[in-house]
């Protein structure tokens, strides 16, 4: 169904079995439980940023968890897919790849350039050669 917006709403709302849906009591628990889950999912996302594992990964899996319930969350994953989408697409323009090798060439022969002169000037010492 179009809205006039333009946004597609087909298929949002709340994803639960049609009995849950049926008592209001229990809809509104089940949707208590899937917050508190993907909340759980989220902030372990958000822990893993500054440690090894796949932190977005994971927060992207609790807004998964919480689309499955929640407009705003289906949303939000919706505005997600649609901007990877479009980055992917402009990672594959020939021009784009084409800058993207020259700026990495170009740094790494500047990193080159600067990891030589270090080296003309101070020389490489070993660890077990060290005097101190």
């Amino acid at each position: 169904m179009e809205t006039p917006a333009g946004r597609d709403e087909q298929g949002l709302g709340s994803k639960a079995p049609h009995f849950i849906k049926k008592r209001r009591a229990l809809h509104v628990s089940w949707q208590v439980g899937v917050f508190v889950v993907g909340l759980a999912v989220v902030i372990a996302g958000i822990i893993m940023l500054p440690l090894p594992g796949p932190g977005w990964v994971v927060i992207f899996c609790g807004m998964a968890i919480w689309a499955t319930e929640f407009v705003w969350a289906q949303l939000v994953l919706r505005w997600t897919k649609r901007k990877v989408k479009e980055a992917a697409q402009r990672a594959l323009d020939p021009r784009v790849r084409r800058r993207n090798i020259i700026l990495t060439t170009v740094g790494l022969v500047i990193i080159g350039v600067l990891l030589g002169i270090y080296i003309w000037k101070f020389g490489i010492v070993m660890p077990w050669k060290i005097t101190e």
